[in-house]
């Protein structure tokens, strides 16, 4: 079965952030990722990951300094704030040797998708020269539009089509089986189809994105297939528990991932 990794930017918020790496580890997850951890010193972050026995794998860019920003990738005329969020991330992804960082597109807001869209390969063709510099991959995930009805990015055809236009190996989709449900289901099909183009996965159950032990999505059978098809990557843990974590933690045994 696949490794798991736990984003500690939604589970084990009943610990402070720094605390989330250790309890990540006790609970048996094989790695983390997280949403933003800027306002944290690297040399803190980076200890407590040693400390804990357990990598950082992925981090995402800064959402922007306004109100009701969603990331700056495809948001035209702050074109320079995402070139500081992109340098911001890639600095703090390799002194934390992580992975992949997850380019937040943003939300749409006086521009048209296609504008947007646009805007979004322009800036992914500057920013992927830095990510190949870093050796850390870029990438990109489709959000569902029935939580966040404003994101750029929300069909993984279109962001197919931006990989394919920046052509680097450097540049991936995130592939999360929550939103991609909810926006096109056909979830098993279409993620081998894309899979040469996934740098990474998550998932939650759907549609209440809790705990994967239940909702409209048998993530024990999915999880063997995405095995079976020669996915060698880490799956990302992204739901919000039901209660705590530790206390929703019992499909990892449920479905042999400890």
């Amino acid at each position: 079965m696949p490794r798991v990794s736990a984003n500690i930017g939604i589970l084990f918020r009943e610990l402070g952030f720094l605390d989330r790496f250790a309890a990540a580890a006790r609970a048996g997850f094989q790695a983390v990722e997280c949403w933003t951890p800027y306002e944290h010193p690297v040399a803190e972050v980076k200890r407590r990951i040693a400390d804990a026995g357990i990598p950082l794998i992925g981090i995402n860019t800064a959402m922007g300094g306004r109100k009701g920003d969603m990331g700056l990738a495809g948001v035209p005329g702050r074109e320079a704030e995402f070139d500081q969020l992109i340098a911001q991330s890639l600095d703090y992804g390799a002194a934390l040797g992580v992975r992949h960082v997850h380019v937040m597109a943003g939300a749409i807001d006086g521009f048209s998708e296609e504008e947007g869209l646009a805007t979004m390969r322009r800036n992914l063709a500057r920013a992927v020269k830095r990510a190949e510099a870093a050796g850390i991959t870029l990438v990109i995930e489709p959000v569902n539009r029935v939580d966040r009805p404003t994101y750029l990015l929300a069909s993984s055809a279109r962001a197919a089509e931006i990989i394919d236009a920046v052509g680097s190996p450097r540049l991936k989709m995130m592939f999360d089986f929550f939103h991609l449900q909810i926006m096109e289901g056909d979830v098993i099909r279409r993620f081998e189809r894309l899979m040469p183009k996934i740098g990474h996965v998550q998932f939650a159950a759907v549609p209440n994105r809790a705990e994967p032990d239940q909702g409209e999505l048998n993530f024990a059978w999915i999880l063997g297939e995405i095995d079976r098809l020669g996915w060698g990557g880490y799956v990302g843990a992204e739901y919000q528990p039901r209660g705590t974590t530790e206390s929703g933690l019992g499909w990892l045994k449920k479905f042999n991932l400890l």
